[in-house]
């Protein structure tokens, strides 16, 4: 009954908190401003909405006027309902006819060409704060286009969800479309805090072109903030939006994560009994994924979507399904691991049988200077300790 009353407690908090915040695109004046005269890009998705409707960003700017000639859409596309990985490809906007581009298909970054009719790209789309999450790969794609080509950019920011510091900081043979950018795995950031790092250390080469943020309000680091709109097919709720740091690993081995159910990123199996006794059966599901790992096999393991999950960033599942699988076969992509960890010695250090602890300390003289950069950078009070 106690923790009940405390979920309660919690749930009451953060809908009271995420009901009071002003996201950038809710100030639609403010963006009519920087767009006026102007011919327009604008890279968005499904979350691009303004606060307690369903009305999108595109709809709201169109009707007011703002002269929009194309959309670009991330990956799981415009609409959000394409898979993991899945190739999207160009299309027509139906509603307002405008063509939307992949940035997910032939390209990842807008080209000259698609750039040529355009004054200013308007970048927004919900992150969740881990560095693998490709909507922040689009953003930076987005402002070397930008850079490149001599275009403005407007970010609307939002805040995230995963608000913490943690992981390595990403090694530079590493990066990839999983790890564009020189940031931990959760690097504590908006997406407009991290474009205005981004500009400063001058990763998204030349410096001359505009950058705007259209902040938030009634949002600062440390707020719990609730998402109104799952932010890709697989992370359909809290719960899974806090996990998904810690079980993005899973990835790279054969372990199910609950792709093809109703719970992904919640659960963990594998078609052997060893790996717990909760069961689930992951299955083709249109608009999550058609060919889940361990697709149509009973699955054993552990079901989290009760477990009280502070967030961050854990290795307690991996290395607790390591242990059970016995050998390091269990990293069975071990390109990808890399990849997603952002450093080789990581997985040395967890193959070695090295603790949580013992790993996570490894980590700290680079998450210390990351700390000291990132405070040049904040739009919003951060009063934690670090």
């Amino acid at each position: 009954m106690k923790r009940f009353c405390f979920l309660l407690c919690t749930l009451f908090i953060v809908s009271r908190i995420s009901a009071q915040v002003r996201t950038g695109a809710d100030k639609v004046d403010e963006i009519i401003k920087h767009t006026e005269g102007k011919r327009i890009g604008i890279i968005v998705n499904h979350t691009s909405l303004l606060s307690g409707s369903s009305i999108h960003l595109l709809d709201t700017l169109v009707a007011r006027g703002v002269d929009i000639k194309k959309v670009f859409a991330p990956e799981h596309g415009f609409r959000g309902n394409a898979g993991a990985g899945e190739k999207i490809d160009d299309e027509r906007d139906e509603k307002t006819g405008l063509p939307v581009i992949s940035l997910y298909g032939k390209n990842r970054k807008p080209t000259p060409d698609q750039l040529k009719d355009i004054d200013m790209l308007i970048f927004d789309i919900q992150d969740v704060g881990t560095r693998f999450y490709t909507y922040i790969s689009t953003m930076f794609y987005a402002m070397k286009a930008c850079s490149e080509q001599h275009k403005a950019m407007l970010v609307l920011d939002r805040p995230n969800p995963n608000d913490y510091i943690d992981g390595p900081v990403i090694a530079d043979s590493l990066k990839s479309f999983v790890g564009a950018v020189s940031v931990p795995i959760l690097h504590g950031l908006t997406v407009g805090e991290l474009a205005y790092m981004i500009r400063g250390e001058k990763w998204d080469g030349k410096a001359d072109y505009p950058l705007q943020i259209i902040k938030i309000s009634g949002w600062q680091h440390g707020d719990p903030y609730s998402l109104p709109v799952r932010p890709s097919p697989n992370l359909p709720n809290d719960q899974a939006i806090k996990l998904y740091p810690s079980l993005c690993f899973f990835e790279a081995t054969n372990i199910s994560v609950g792709r093809g159910t109703e719970f992904p990123f919640q659960v963990l199996g594998y078609p052997d009994k060893k790996f717990g006794t909760f069961t689930f059966k992951p299955v083709a599901m249109a608009g999550f994924d058609n060919n889940p790992l361990q697709k149509d096999k009973l699955c054993y393991g552990v079901d989290l979507r009760n477990t009280d999950v502070a967030g961050g960033l854990s290795l307690k599942y991996f290395l607790d399904f390591l242990r059970i699988w016995g050998d390091e076969s269990f990293i069975s992509r071990v390109s990808f691991f890399d990849l997603l960890m952002g450093c080789k010695q990581t997985r040395y250090d967890i193959l070695a049988g090295k603790t949580e602890a013992q790993i996570k300390q490894r980590w700290q003289p680079q998450l210390k200077a990351y700390k000291e950069m990132r405070k040049q950078y904040l739009l919003y009070p951060d009063n934690r300790n670090l």
